[in-house]
């Protein structure tokens, strides 16, 4: 396996958002995100119990965001008067509702004209994302049309992520910084025993940093709770709600759980929570090798391509291009931090999200080519959230910690084996040229147990709901979509595209029928294709 990591924790609103800075760094350079784990099962119920009451009724105490803000991207928007921010307070424990508590952060843009309809909250995806730095950047998709007339736009982090607390926190900066450049491509005993004991060393160091209380109460569980009691804190009767990537596994959740609290669920970019994390895994390995090919079918049609001229060769270029970083990282304008093989590939697949970013994933390579790493490593950070100042966001560690204890780790060695020679074989762009290495990953040494199993999503008499899928998204593949639209008995919006994630990033078809829906739910929608422009 590449890396002790699940392969993709990135999400649509960091991706879409880092567009125009990463275009900015390869006009100005030299050189010419297994996805979340199956939801959690909550029991539903009718009614807050009475020791959960004090929760359900508190008043939020709106202020300025300023002090929520954690990132230096995040400063300038959070100091716009447009929006204001309070905590939200949950049990850390629902079983001990009168012990430790937890603080999510929440952000908010009240309805302008109205007549106000209630809130729309949105979940980002990762999981790990931070729904508060992402309203920001749906604002301003949005505009000034009718959801921002009618809806208080709402985000939210997590428990765990962002400015929530307590925030998840196993490795310092300096420590991820290590952890990116290994590379453990030997696939003998000895090297599974390396890969084996770093993944170790790595769930041991976040028990110990952390606590087992807080790892084993960070899951989709208790996010689909925390949602229950901030939708009546809002002052909401029934939930509204937007979910990217992972917000869609939170949605399809909270239907279970909590079925008469419905009003209107979005879906974009599903995950299907009947599959296992070595069946997702595969599949979405499978989803970005199919979105590179089309990248270096692109590729192969534009002058100087690094990847040649023939398309049925580009993995095998990319490989060998790649590759010699696993012995000799290159120069990427940081002394401290040459570019290696995991960056590399990273860096890659980061630029599949979204085509626009091919135009710089095509100069990103071509600078790999010519040992100029640069431009792999400003998209390798992007998606390890790692900012100019050499920090880092919380959002991979919370990743890991969400995904571990949502889905648990693999330990049987004949699933190990599927699950790394599948990934193995299902994307061999990512490939070491050494075959794959059957270790146990981090969650198979996770300090707490799982909290889900892998089921079919079952809420029988929820409001319509809408599933958006786009046929060539590469980290929640078309197929999830129209499956769990299925069992949701959800409206499907079928979209023609290479990219992750759809709605409400300026598409009228998508959008016309996405706003049609929200503030109506009740009115019929009709299934429906729609094209991203290439």
């Amino acid at each position: 396996m590449l890396s002790r990591r699940r392969s993709s924790p990135w999400i649509f609103a960091v991706s879409l958002g880092a567009v125009a800075a990463v275009l900015a760094a390869a006009c100005g350079s030299s050189a010419t995100t297994t996805r979340s784990a199956p939801v959690n099962e909550v029991a539903a119920s009718d009614a807050p119990t009475p020791d959960l009451a004090r929760y359900y009724g508190q008043q939020l105490s709106w202020g300025s965001c300023s002090p929520f803000s954690k990132t230096p991207d995040s400063a300038q928007p959070f100091a716009d008067p447009k929006y204001d921010c309070a905590y939200l307070e949950v049990p850390l424990d629902y079983a001990k509702p009168d012990g430790d508590t937890a603080k999510l952060a929440v952000i908010r843009q009240k309805a302008t004209t109205g007549p106000k309809i209630g809130s729309l909250l949105f979940n980002p995806g990762g999981p790990g994302g931070s729904g508060t730095e992402y309203l920001p950047a749906v604002s301003k998709q949005v505009g000034t049309g009718t959801l921002a007339q009618r809806f208080d736009l709402v985000g939210f982090d997590p428990r765990g992520v962002s400015a929530s607390t307590p925030q998840l926190d196993c490795l310092t900066d300096k420590e991820q910084d290590e952890e990116r450049i290994k590379v453990f491509a030997d696939p003998s005993p000895a090297g599974v025993a390396a890969a084996e004991a770093d993944a170790k060393s790595q769930a041991d160091r976040c028990s110990a940093r952390m606590g087992n209380q807080v790892l084993a109460n960070v899951g989709t569980r208790d996010v689909v709770k925390d949602l229950d009691v901030l939708r009546a804190a809002l002052g909401d009767e029934k939930l509204s709600f937007y979910g990217y990537s992972y917000g869609t596994q939170i949605a399809s959740a909270y239907a279970e759980a909590f079925p008469q609290n419905v009003r209107a669920l979005v879906l974009d970019g599903v995950v299907d929570p009947r599959q296992d994390y070595v069946e997702s895994s595969i599949k979405q390995a499978a989803g970005f090798q199919q979105a590179f090919d089309a990248f270096a079918k692109w590729c192969t049609t534009q002058a100087n391509c690094p990847l040649g001229t023939d398309p049925a060769r580009t993995t095998q270029t990319f490989n060998a291009l790649a590759q010699r970083l696993i012995t000799t990282p290159i120069p990427s304008g940081d002394p401290a931090r040459p570019l290696g093989f995991n960056d590399a590939v990273l860096g890659v697949t980061q630029a599949l999200y979204v085509r626009q970013l091919w135009p710089a994933l095509a100069q990103g390579i071509s600078g790999m080519a010519t040992n100029d790493g640069a431009l792999l490593m400003t998209l390798a950070d992007i998606y390890y959230s790692r900012g100019a100042d050499g920090k880092y966001s919380n959002s991979i560690e919370a990743f890991t910690a969400i995904s571990c204890v949502d889905s648990g780790g693999v330990s049987d060695p004949a699933r190990v084996k599927e699950l790394t020679d599948g990934v193995y074989a299902a994307a061999p762009y990512r490939s070491t040229g050494k075959g794959p290495v059957e270790a146990r990953e981090t969650c198979a040494f996770w300090p707490v147990p799982p909290t889900s199993t892998p089921h079919t999503p079952h809420a029988p008499g929820i409001p319509q709901t809408m599933v958006v899928s786009v046929t060539g998204d590469p980290a929640t593949p078309y197929q999830a979509g129209v499956d769990v639209a299925k069992d949701l008995g959800s409206t499907l919006i079928t979209v023609n595209g290479t990219q992750h994630t759809a709605g409400l990033q300026g598409t009228k078809c998508i959008d016309d029928k996405l706003t049609a829906y929200l503030v109506d739910p009740a009115t019929k929608q009709q299934p429906a294709t729609c094209t991203v422009a290439a």
